[in-house]
């Protein structure tokens, strides 16, 4: 029978038959699928998956089916890439004005670990305002071509707008703790499935974790993953080349040399739009912290999981 992953939990499983349209509880047949990408969950919300029921309630996961889409983080403590939401049409970045407070930085981190959907970003708490630079790096994503939106679940602002945006998608939303993504999603589903929402941390401008795990919602057309909220992010490439889509603003510009990675090489043409303010100069120092990040991980054979499962 052919599922999708509604929720997981500590190699638990529930899954959607899309069969008989019942749900099971199941696990994996054997201690581990047979998938070649190495990374720390090989199932996540989102993904369609083949099983066999054992009873009326429970099964056995046999294989999992290529995935679409995902949304990977790197799992700096297991050293290995970490899926949270799979097989989305898209993704929404929340972020937020006040406390915590905007970090755009995060945002270019997100909009990297998204893969093969669309990215939507949503400013909420937008009753409050940014300063002058945080309005234009903000605008500056939508002159990149992101969908943006600014919503208050405070006050309700635009949040019939965003309504439109999620019809008929399946979208995972991501964030940082504190942004108000669970008092969003309350907004967006039926009191059944309300997600517990926690006050902000003052003195660090952190919010407080109140979804731990990632979990399939849908009402009125609209389908949801929530995912955790995250203190930090850092992307899950291992090449420094895979960060390159998450900057269209560096492809309209030719380089001396071919493969040019825009970091230190003679001849960098998105380094010259940098100094001439044709790029903007923060949005280029993300880029080199994340392609700073990836040079200093372990390579893959000297990773202490990845030595463990090849003997």
């Amino acid at each position: 029978m052919k599922g999708q992953i509604r929720r997981s939990i500590n190699n638990f499983y529930t899954v959607f038959s899309l069969d008989d349209g019942k749900t099971y509880n199941c696990r994996l047949k054997g201690k581990k699928l047979d998938i070649e990408i190495y990374e720390y969950n090989p199932i996540a919300v989102g993904d369609e998956v083949e099983f066999t029921p054992h009873s009326e309630m429970e099964g056995l996961i046999t294989k999992r089916l290529e995935r679409r889409s995902s949304f990977t983080r790197w799992n700096v403590k297991l050293e290995k890439n970490q899926t949270i939401a799979a097989n989305m049409d898209q993704v929404l970045i929340v972020t937020s004005a006040g406390i915590p407070p905007f970090r755009p930085r995060f945002l270019d981190r997100a909009i990297a670990c998204a893969k093969g959907c669309k990215i939507i970003l949503c400013m909420n708490k937008c009753d409050n305002l940014l300063d002058g630079y945080e309005f234009e790096r903000w605008a500056l994503y939508h002159k990149l071509g992101y969908k943006i939106i600014a919503v208050s679940a405070l006050t309700g602002e635009n949040i019939e707008d965003l309504k439109a945006l999620l019809r008929g998608k399946t979208t995972a939303l991501v964030g940082q703790s504190g942004v108000g993504k669970s008092t969003l999603v309350n907004l967006l589903v039926t009191p059944e499935v309300m997600q517990t929402t926690g006050e902000v941390n003052e003195k660090y401008s952190r919010g407080n974790h109140t979804t731990n795990h990632s979990l399939y919602l849908e009402n009125d057309d609209i389908r949801l993953i929530d995912t955790p909220g995250v203190r930090e992010i850092l992307v899950p490439m291992e090449e420094p080349e895979e960060l390159l889509p998450a900057f269209p603003e560096f492809s309209p510009y030719t380089c001396h040399f071919s493969g040019c990675l825009h970091i230190d090489e003679p001849g960098c043409a998105v380094k010259e739009a940098v100094e001439n303010e044709e790029i903007d100069f923060d949005r280029y120092e993300s880029y080199l912290r994340m392609q700073q990040s990836l040079s200093e991980r372990s390579p893959k054979w000297a990773r202490t999981h990845f030595r463990k499962n090849k003997q």
